[in-house]
């Protein structure tokens, strides 16, 4: 069973105004400095602009540069870089599972003693506005509660109180699930928070079978999230690929504060 890889995309419910400015012409716009966080930007044209020092996380797919389209470059450097990409696509059965969540785990117990190598006020910065190493480590605890916990284990709520949602996630929704969105934890509660999250994904993944792989999931992550079939596969796959996404971008930032 291969599990299907792409975009997880859920409603920004609460969030107003989100599609305000589709299908926008900006012409003859000064955009410099400008940041677009959680955007969807499916065909946009960027023509005959200057794109200098431009910088571009995300899902990319089709992107043409000057006429050349430059994703599949993009794509093979990456996992030349971190060829657990790889192995993130080759997901075929339990111990495929298994294997992946081994090669993750040591990963981030490598970028683990990176962080602790340096002083505590250190792993609490934001380097360029992105999350922290501490608010990456939170935000994998809401991901491992709500692709794991809720819908795999069918708990109704087991969100912990310091767990970090995406972004666009409404603060009101993330109130009622029981997170504080205000939460300032130490670092060792956020580590004793995560290692449980790891425990419990750990023994998910100790007993999963080829045929639980199948198994409908029946309840959604979290509100707000679409009304879709989804598998345990799927679950879990959406947990390793935020794993995975998540390492990149904790070590790519974990570099610039070593530099200083």
């Amino acid at each position: 069973m291969t599990a299907q890889f792409g975009p997880h995309r859920w409603s920004a419910g609460g969030h107003r105004d989100t599609d305000r400015h589709r299908a926008e012409t900006f012409a003859v716009a000064d955009l410099t400095g400008a940041r677009f966080v959680d955007c969807d930007l499916t065909g946009v044209r960027v023509i005959d602009s200057w794109l200098v020092g431009v910088d571009i996380s995300g899902y990319v797919e089709r992107l043409t540069v000057n006429g050349v389209d430059v994703t599949d470059y993009v794509a093979a450097e990456l996992d030349r870089r971190h060829p657990e990409r790889v192995q993130l696509r080759q997901l075929h059965n339990a111990e495929d599972f298994r294997a992946m969540a081994t090669t993750l785990a040591g990963l981030w117990s490598q970028a683990l003693t990176r962080a602790e190598r340096l002083p505590e006020p250190a792993r609490h910065e934001r380097v360029a506005d992105e999350w922290s190493f501490a608010e990456t480590l939170r935000h994998l605890v809401f991901i491992t509660d709500s692709w794991a916990s809720r819908t795999i284990l069918d708990q109704p709520e087991p969100y912990h109180r310091i767990g970090l949602p995406q972004t666009a996630y409404a603060q009101t929704d993330a109130t009622r699930l029981g997170i504080d969105p205000d939460a300032t934890p130490t670092w060792q509660e956020i580590l004793a928070a995560r290692a449980d999250r790891q425990a419990i994904l750990a023994a998910i993944l100790a007993d999963l079978t080829d045929a639980d792989l199948g198994r409908p999931c029946t309840r959604l992550p979290a509100p707000g999230y679409p009304e879709e079939d989804r598998r345990v596969a799927d679950c879990l796959a959406v947990v390793l690929e935020e794993e995975c996404d998540h390492y990149r971008f904790a070590t790519r930032d974990l570099a610039v504060l070593e530099s200083r």
